[in-house]
């Protein structure tokens, strides 16, 4: 048999474009079956029909050849071995009537009746599933929406948690209602070749049992074939139940989880970021003027590639390039009172980008991504190993204080030993009775001391709009602080 393609439950959470668009081409599939079931409805009902009028038909045959005895002809009664080969032929039509019978009623119960079943039950089942995934899905959106309209400054803590509660409750039941709507999808890969099997084997099953008597060369022909269909369904249903148990298992480990997971930017007064990215793929809010002075906010799915900002909308099979990251520029922002934004500027400087990113932990990788990308990393052979080296290198490069204090308690050390021997020394310039000169109080080969760009998050606080590295020139009236 072959493999049947399956939507991850894993991904539900996540509902990433490439999920959409894959569980779209589902969707297409159980419309195209909905269609064919319909059809193939409609034919099997009018063999059923036209079954039943078999029945009423040789009934009333067998009572039309009983009734030829009672026909008063004018010339006289008919010859009584007619009638009595009519009432034979009367008699045998009557036991087929029988057969007849019995035939419309399987053919109820095996070809129409679980035709009808998949048709309610299952195809109806994923409608609704499907009506149900996408009310809980705008209404995921609509909440995502008031929370990211939420004020940087002066923030009601009270309106925060309330509206934070609200996306939780909607991305989990987005998440439950996703879960259900995949589970069933994946079920009709497999009840869809049953449905179509077990009618048609209840259709011959029927036909065979009624020609059984007459024709037991036909049905001994068809024996081993339907002794394997049925073998082939029996299989079918039980790898049915193993992937709905599989699903069952998987679906009760994924609600398991922590409700943290639904909650955005829960992990704010501690996040884990990694600053050696060299990829990220997130959702994030871009800004677009709508006017000259109007702007709008839109919710899309964007991915880094090579050294390309993609950018894909829901249900798009690919994504489109918004931004060529290549020796770019990236800061924080504060952009109409929305946190977590920064800007993304192309070399010349001429074009911009700004986006605000879900919550702190994304918020701050992003930045790293797009820092280490528009580097032109991704380029080496071992991109990853490129990153953390670099990233290493600008942590070691910032001198601590304590080193910088250490450095000027040696140097005025030193200069009192200098003085102490010069004043012994009375044969000596006067001008080396002068006490030292600023220039001379800088240590040959001492380097110039730099701080480098601190964190997002804190050097939006210290000193926005400013991402280059601040430099700081050691100045001989410091150290004679």
């Amino acid at each position: 048999m072959p493999a049947v393609d399956k939507l991850l439950l894993e991904e539900a959470l996540l509902d990433s474009p490439q999920t959409r668009s894959l569980l779209s081409v589902f969707e297409e599939d159980a419309g195209t079956l909905t269609e064919y079931t319909n059809q193939l409805l409609q034919t099997m009902q009018r063999v059923y029909g036209a079954q039943n009028e078999m029945c009423l038909a040789t009934q009333q045959l067998s009572s039309q050849l009983l009734a030829y005895e009672k026909q008063n002809f004018a010339l006289g009664k008919g010859d009584e071995e007619v009638i009595s080969t009519l009432q034979y032929f009367a008699n045998v039509v009557n036991e087929l009537n029988v057969l007849h019978t019995e035939l419309a009623k399987q053919l109820a119960d095996s070809m129409v009746l679980p035709l009808i079943q998949f048709r309610e039950k299952d195809l109806t089942e994923v409608s609704t599933l499907k009506d149900l995934f996408l009310l809980a899905s705008n209404e995921h959106d609509l909440s995502m929406a008031k929370y990211s309209r939420l004020p940087k400054k002066r923030e009601n803590e009270k309106l925060k948690a309330e509206i934070a509660k609200e996306v939780a409750g909607a991305r989990r039941k987005q998440h439950l209602s996703s879960l259900q709507y995949y589970c069933a999808l994946n079920a009709l890969q497999y009840r869809k070749r049953t449905a179509m099997l077990d009618p048609i084997l209840g259709y011959t099953q029927g036909q065979i049992a009624f020609l059984k008597k007459g024709y037991d060369m036909f049905s001994k022909k068809m024996d081993g074939f339907l002794a394997s269909v049925s073998g082939m369904i029996q299989r079918i249903q039980g790898e049915l139940e193993a992937e709905a148990e599989a699903m069952r298992i998987t679906q009760q480990e994924l609600l398991s989880g922590s409700d943290a997971i639904y909650t955005p930017d829960y992990d704010a007064s501690s996040p884990v970021i990694n600053r050696n990215l060299i990829q990220k793929a997130g959702y994030l809010n871009m800004r677009s003027k709508t006017g000259l002075v109007t702007t709008t906010w839109e919710r899309l799915y964007f991915f880094t590639q090579g050294g390309n900002l993609m950018c894909q909308h829901r249900g798009e099979v690919a994504g489109g390039l918004i931004q060529d990251l290549d020796n770019c520029s990236v800061m924080a922002v504060d952009c109409e009172d929305r946190r977590y934004c920064f800007q993304i500027t192309s070399p010349n400087g001429k074009s911009s980008l700004i986006l605000q990113a879900e919550g702190k932990r994304e918020y701050e990788e992003w930045i790293c991504a797009i820092n280490n990308i528009s580097r032109q990393i991704y380029l080496s052979d071992n991109p990853e190993a490129v990153a953390i080296r670099l990233n290493q290198t600008a942590q070691q490069a910032v001198t601590p204080i304590t080193s910088f204090d250490k450095k000027l308690e040696n140097t005025t050390q030193s200069s009192e030993n200098m003085a102490q021997t010069v004043s012994h020394n009375e044969s000596l310039p006067e001008h080396a009775n002068r006490e030292p000169e600023m220039e001379q109080l800088i240590a040959p080969g001492t380097p110039i001391q730099f701080d480098i760009v601190l964190p997002a998050s804190e050097f939006q606080d210290q000193n926005r709009g400013n991402r280059y590295v601040i430099e700081r020139f050691v100045a001989a009236r410091d150290l004679s602080l």
